[in-house]
This record gives C-alpha cells, structure tokens and sequence, in this order.
C-alpha cells in the first residue's frame, strides 16, 4: 500500500509540474492581452486620430510579447500532450496467462466455464505470477465458434454471465495487479450480429456496405478462395442472389473494413471497451482485415497460406488509422494474430515509428515436426536481429488453436516432467513477451477421444474430411487428427483429482483428459518439484533480473544438434541458457571457463555450481547460468 501511494503521489507531482509548465505562458499571455484591454478603454475611446497611430506603435510590444506567450502555450501544450500520449512500454516486462474461459472454471454447474471461475481463480494466477490475464472473446455469440462469432460487442455470452460479472473481474484483477487482455474479434462477426440481419436484408439497405458481397461469375462463386472451415469462402444468399465473404464458418461474414462506417464502429467498440477497463488487446485474425483491391483469385493451390488476402498493405492502414484514433490516447498493450508474416514483414506491425501494434504472433516454431536444435538457433536469432532494432515481440509454445506442445514437440511419456520443464525455461528466457496458456504449467497434455463426434474443432473436422474425400488412409488421418486438433488445448483445466477434474459439478461441455487423476493443480502444488513450482521459479527469476525481461539475444557456441545455447545480457548482468531439446544423452563443451558463473535453476538435481564442471547433459534437461559483470 505505501508503494502505491508513493507511486500515486509521484503521479500527482509530475502532473503538477505539467499543469504549472502549461498554465505560466498562458497566465502572462492573459496579463498581456488585459493591458491591451486596458489601454484601448483607457486612452483609444478620448483621442484624436492623430495620436491614434503613436499608440498603435506604442502597442506594438505588447502584440510581440502576447504572440510570443501564445507560440509558447501553443508548442508547450502540443510538446506535454505528446509525452502524455506516448504508451508506456510496460508490456516488455508481464507475463502473460491465456484463459479460454469455456474450459477454465465453472461455477453454476451448467458444464461450461464463466467469468465469475475467473474470478474465484484470479489469487492461484497472482501465486503464479502472471501480471496479465489473456480471456478468450467474452461478448455475446451464438457460439458456432466458441465465441469467435460475434453477435453483440457490448454485451456479455450469456454462459459466461453478466457485465457486471465482467466489472467485478475487473476491478478484482487491478485490486491484486492483474491487468486485462481481451480477446477482440474485429475480421467478422457472428451472421445474427444485427448488421449482418440488417445486411442480408435487401441490396439496397444502409448497412448492406458493412460486409462483403458479390455477385457470382460466370455461374460460379466471385473467386476461389477457400475458407478456413468451409470449402469455400462465399456462401450464397438466395433472397439477394449474392454471395457473402466468410474467411472462418459460413456464420461469420466478414467485415468490410474498406466501408469508412464499420470502422468507426469498430473504433467506438475498442473505445468503450478501454475506458471500461480493459488494459490490453489481443486482435484476432487482424491480419485478414485488409482485402486485396478487386478480391483477385489466388494464385495456385497454397493450402492454409492464403497469401493474397492477409498481411496486406491495405491492413496496415487500418491499423494505424486505429491506433491514430484510439490506441495512442490510452496506455494498453496491442498483439495481433498475424499468421503468415516474416522477421521483415512482422516488422511492419511492430515497428514503434508506423504507430500499429506492440507485438505480432507469429507460428513457423510451433508447427515443427520435430525440435531441431540448430533450426531453433536461427530461427529465434533472425527474429530477434529483425524486430529488436525498433519493436518486440511475443513467445508462446501453446495456445487455444494449437495442440498441446508438451505432446506435439516435447514428450509426454518417457519425459513429460523435464520436457515440459525444458519448455519452460525457453520461453520465460527468450526475448519478448511470455505468453502462458492454461494448463501448460502443470504439464496438460494431447487428449484421445474414442469417437469423432467427442470433438468439437470445425477447422480440423473438415481438413479430415476432404482427406478422407480424397482417398487418403483412414487410419493415417485419425492418427494426424487425434495429434493436431484444437480440442487438445481446450479440454477442462485438470484442477483436482474429482470428478471432472474439479472444472464442474455438472457435465463438462467437452469431455476432461482421463488424466486428470494424476495431473492436476492440487497435486503440483504439494510437489516441491513439480512444473508448477518450476514455473513459479522460473517467473521470480524473470522479474527479478532486467537482463532476462529487456537484455540482447545472442547464440551461445557453436551450432550443436540437440543443444540450444543462447546468452542474454545488459550492462550489469550475463546469463546463459543451455537446453538439450531431445532424448538423446548429449556431451556438450564450453567456451567460458570462468569459475564465477553461478548455476541458478535447472530441470535436473547440480552437484556442481560451476559452468564448466559438468558437460553432460541427460534427456530435454534445461539450465541457467549466471554471472555479474
């Protein structure tokens, strides 16, 4: 509490300063312009015209000094607005939680996860020590995609609860320090948001321009491109005779963000939801919000790379028009879903003289087949070199589109605990923002459900379909659909050993891994040694050194197969992190022989604190050293 007041009055005594630096030039301005008054009462009114001009020369300093005070107010006011608009760069020093709130907690039975779980849950995210919870979209939908098919921005899904369930999480987050992301669709809407009704209803109704229609060619659809669940991404409305633009499912036309009105709108709703409370935004699919001039048909058969249709210039003029608009005003942090960009292209969003985002997702590491040492080398040292020089960026393993990486990358039979340990410690050491997805921190792994009817993921359905379609290998295909689908990362949060887990008294919207049993938050808290206790370690040692949140990024060594070695550093401390990303017993030699380095945490029991007195390192073991400068 005294912290806070402190900071509070250190608040207030900069704003003091800024009010006096403003208030003085227009206070004598003000005096000036009086005397100006005072003179033509004074003396204009009772002469002769003859001294009028020997007055006038008289008055002369006066306008000088009342136009000086003037330029100074003027450039004072532009100049202390400016400081007080530039965003804080708090971003680069949180840790980040994401909650999909369907699968976290529930509190009224009904089997799927509300608001009010977070909020019984928000001092077991504090003992974590994340500083910003991440929710999945929260506002009012019919849910054909969980949520990601709005029907109204400025209300409440009603399985999640109420907006004065969302107040209360909002001010229980900032009593503990907690800031808030929310998740905010801006690509499409839900097809029952009541502009799309209004939209579809004739060609020549107000809204109709809100979304984006065309008419076929030829007998056929405007163009080829596909949609991410549907064959393709136009569907046809028999009451107009003109099809729509879906990128997702045919219930979530896409916004015409080309139309001036929509956005507008969309600035409004960003608006309303910051001044509400919200401190972060993480934009969905904001990379498909600029369409291609003519909606051209795409070029070749790329699958998933839909190239003519997302990062395109048209996007980045959105964006800095909405961070013109509204961004710049309010101090919150901004990452965007850009699926597809390179260490070059992402540099357009992130870049903090082009004014649009703090951080880009990008998704090349986390769809590898298999971890590769020297590959991950590059990788992260490309990205580093190319968004270091004027942006951020933000590292993530899991998420709610992704399958567990405990099971796609790492190894979640032999080695579950140290692989997952391993991931830990790489992505709370790299440069950028970590971003946690729920679960990960107690090891939740892939789920294999017996039928496909237990799935719920749209996406993966149909690329198992059209496989299947296509003459591919039944079995093959189950296997691949059982590994990648999304449901992996959206089973409940494994809270206990009860039924259910502990996510619900009532029957879960999506059935709970069978492992809940033995993996499970109350049995990883009585472990001294569990992963959750290794992230709560690993998040302390972030916190507590600048040179882990805001230090360089370099490659350690040389390139070595299994072993991933990168150093972080700033002008007071050095650290080095050594990972072996595989089963395999690897040796691995040292460059540094200095005996001051000091063994700080690791996934594997040290009998030695040295750097150089140990070089073997056992299956996915993880280390951190360190030393003062």
């Amino acid at each position: 509490m005294k912290e806070r007041t402190t900071m509070l009055l250190g608040k207030n005594r900069d704003k003091r300063k800024m009010i006096f630096a403003i208030a003085l030039p227009i206070m004598i301005q003000n005096i000036v312009m009086n005397l100006q008054v005072m003179i033509d009462r004074a003396f204009l009114g009772n002469l002769d015209a003859k001294y009028l001009a020997s007055i006038g020369n008289l008055m002369v300093p006066f306008n000088a000094l009342n136009f000086f005070f003037y330029s100074a107010a003027s450039g004072l006011l532009i100049y202390i607005g400016g400081i007080m608009m530039t965003k804080k760069d708090w971003f680069k020093d949180v840790v980040v939680y994401q909650i999909y709130t369907r699968s976290f907690y529930d509190t009224n039975g009904d089997g799927i996860g509300d608001i009010k779980g977070v909020i019984e849950k928000l001092d077991y995210i504090k003992d974590l020590g994340a500083d910003v919870i991440w929710l999945s979209p929260f506002c009012e939908s019919p849910n054909d995609d969980n949520g990601y098919d709005i029907s109204d921005y400025q209300e409440i899904m009603k399985e999640f609860g109420t907006m004065d369930d969302m107040d209360l999480l909002i001010n229980e987050c900032h009593k503990r320090d907690i800031k808030i992301m929310m998740d905010l669709v801006m690509n499409h809407t839900s097809d029952e948001h009541k502009w799309f009704i209004e939209s579809k209803s004739s060609k020549d109704n107000p809204k109709r321009d809100y979304y984006i229609w065309r008419e076929g060619k030829d007998g056929n659809q405007p163009n080829n491109w596909e949609s991410y669940f549907e064959d393709s991404a136009w569907t046809l409305d028999d009451e107009t005779g003109e099809y729509y633009l879906h990128h997702f499912s045919k219930k979530q036309p896409d916004l015409n963000w080309a139309n001036k009105e929509v956005r507008e709108e969309m600035y409004r709703i960003v608006e309303w939801w910051i001044q509400k409370g919200i401190d972060a935004l993480r934009l969905d699919a904001i990379h498909h919000i600029g369409k291609p001039q003519g909606l051209p048909d795409a070029l070749g058969d790329d699958g998933w790379i839909k190239l003519n249709y997302r990062n395109t210039h048209e996007t980045h003029e959105y964006l800095q028009e909405l961070y013109q608009r509204v961004l710049s005003r309010y101090n919150v942090m901004t990452v965007g879903e850009t699926g597809g960009t390179t260490p070059e292209s992402a540099r357009l969003y992130v870049d903090s003289d082009r004014r649009e985002l703090d951080m880009a997702f990008h998704f090349e590491h986390v769809h590898m087949e298999k971890l590769d040492a020297v590959s991950l080398r590059n990788y992260f040292k490309k990205w580093y070199e190319s968004l270091s020089q004027r942006g951020w960026d933000a590292t993530f393993y899991s998420n709610h589109d992704l399958a567990r990486h405990i099971s796609s990358l790492g190894d979640d039979k032999n080695y579950r605990v140290e692989s997952a340990k391993m991931f830990a410690t790489l992505m709370l050491t790299l440069w950028g923002t970590p971003y946690i997805y729920q679960g990960e921190e107690i090891g939740m792994t892939n789920v294999c459900f017996e039928s496909l009817e237990d799935y719920k993921d749209l996406a993966a359905k149909k690329q198992y379909r059209l496989a299947i379609e296509k003459g591919a290998d039944p079995k093959e295909e189950w296997e691949k659909y059982v590994a990648k689908n999304r449901d992996n990362s959206r089973t409940p949060m494994q809270w206990n050993n009860e039924k259910n887990s502990g996510f619900t008294i009532g029957e879960p919207w999506i059935k709970v891994n069978p492992n809940y049993t033995d993996i499970n938050v109350e049995n990883e808290s009585k472990d001294n040694n569990s992963i959750l206790n290794y992230y709560k370690q690993l998040i302390s040692l972030r916190k507590s050194h600048n040179a882990l949140r805001r230090g360089s990024f370099k490659p350690y060594g040389n390139e070595h197969n299994d072993i991933l070695a990168f150093i972080r550093e700033d002008d007071k401390e050095k650290f080095i992190v050594l990972l072996n990303v595989s089963e395999n017993i690897v040796e691995y030699p040292f460059e540094e022989k200095d005996n001051d380095w000091e063994f700080l945490i690791g996934n594997y029991k040290m009998n030695s604190k040295g750097l150089s007195q140990s070089t073997k390192f056992s299956p996915w073991e993880a280390r951190i050293y360190g030393i003062e400068k």
